[in-house]
């Protein structure tokens, strides 16, 4: 039995990712993230795995691309300006489908910025960071306990769909420290990558029903290519228009098609009222607070909190925003989930922004004020 302990973000983070099976870590410090860097360091030897500090943010990405071709599970952390220098190397993960997992811990930008201050300014940049038509799945908690959680998720979501997977914290949760006891974790599932077992016909892109073909360690007598190119079944490069087609239909149909059992999110008391509350990480604590205040003001008002960013919980979303006669979107930034939750309302109801982007938090008398001013 674990005790309950004193745990931070960060830390929340380094063991949900060793419990999920993290054997290889490499990555660059830079605040707020670099507390994950020094617990690696400090415990994945303990677990056999490997820790090792790259020159810079772009050879850090490309060591977890080849770690991950060698079988293991493999993850790096950065923050705003080393998850931009990432971005090539993200496309080629997501290009060649190799699963991993980058850890952004959001800080105050654009450039240098405030490294130190929160913000949640890379929504738009972790969705469309790299070029191309590409799929990505990017999960974001809101508590200590939720980012051990969901690290593990990021893992097995990586490892089912062989796809970089990106964990969206923010400062305030990397920092932030709460009681956890994490004994109602000990029987979450663990998904271990599927080895093929045909190695004379091994196709590591084959076009099969879901999507995903398993995908063979290096050394282990699998022949094939791995590229960053438009490819056919075999890896091989191709300027097929109809097989390069095929492949981009199957890289973003894995995602889609599979968006139910990708997708996670939260409700509170959206069976129906005056406002429709939507946050995410730190905003949405902020947003709980505020609710509690509005509801002694007689507003009746609901949260919903999408724990996977990308894709979107567009369906789920359709479903309750109706109930409500006005949504605001509630962000650490200048709107960047609002253009997405005001594609999908399409202006049927009302969708208003609360934002802060001075690298201050957001608090819940902020959210209170706007309400408020809104009626």
């Amino acid at each position: 039995m674990m005790p309950t302990v004193l745990m931070q973000g960060n830390e929340a983070v380094v063991e949900g990712a060793i419990d999920a099976g993290l054997k290889f870590y490499a990555g660059y410090p830079i605040t707020p993230s670099t507390e994950i860097a020094e617990l690696c360091a400090e415990k994945l030897p303990f677990v056999g795995g490997k820790f090792i500090q790259m020159e810079d943010e772009i050879a850090s990405m490309a060591a977890v691309i080849g770690a991950s071709l060698t079988g293991l599970k493999a993850m790096t952390a950065t923050s705003g300006p080393g998850f931009s220098l990432k971005q090539e190397n993200i496309g080629f993960a997501a290009m060649a489908e190799i699963p991993c997992v980058i850890v952004d811990v959001q800080r105050m930008g654009p450039s240098t910025g405030m490294p130190t201050s929160p913000a949640q300014g890379d929504v738009m940049q972790s969705r469309w960071g790299t070029h191309g038509d590409h799929p990505i799945i990017v999960l974001s908690p809101s508590s200590v306990k939720e980012a051990y959680y969901i690290t593990i998720q990021a893992f097995n979501l990586s490892e089912k769909y062989r796809t970089p997977v990106i964990l969206l914290m923010d400062e305030v949760i990397g920092h932030l420290r709460e009681a956890v006891n994490l004994d109602e974790y000990k029987d979450v599932e663990i998904f271990e990558r599927p080895m093929p077992q045909d190695k004379e016909n091994y196709l590591p892109y084959q076009y099969i029903e879901n999507g995903v073909a398993p995908l063979a360690p290096f050394g282990k007598g699998f022949r094939f290519h791995v590229t960053g190119l438009a490819h056919n079944e075999k890896g091989l490069p191709t300027n097929d228009p109809k097989v390069t087609e095929k492949l981009i239909k199957r890289l973003i149909g894995k995602i889609e098609n599979n968006k139910k059992d990708i997708i996670m999110f939260e409700e509170k008391d959206t069976e129906g009222g005056d406002i429709l509350l939507i946050s995410f990480g730190s905003s949405a604590r902020a947003c709980e607070a505020a609710m509690q205040e509005l509801k002694k003001e007689g507003i009746k008002v609901g949260l919903f909190k999408p724990i996977t960013i990308w894709p979107f919980p567009d369906e789920k979303l359709r479903e309750i925003y109706p109930r409500f006669k006005k949504v605001f979107v509630v962000e650490m930034n200048t709107g960047q989930l609002y253009y997405e939750v005001d594609r999908i309302i399409k202006g049927n109801t009302y969708v208003g922004k609360i934002n802060k982007f001075n690298g201050e938090f957001l608090t819940p008398f902020d959210i209170v004020e706007k309400i408020k001013e809104s009626f």
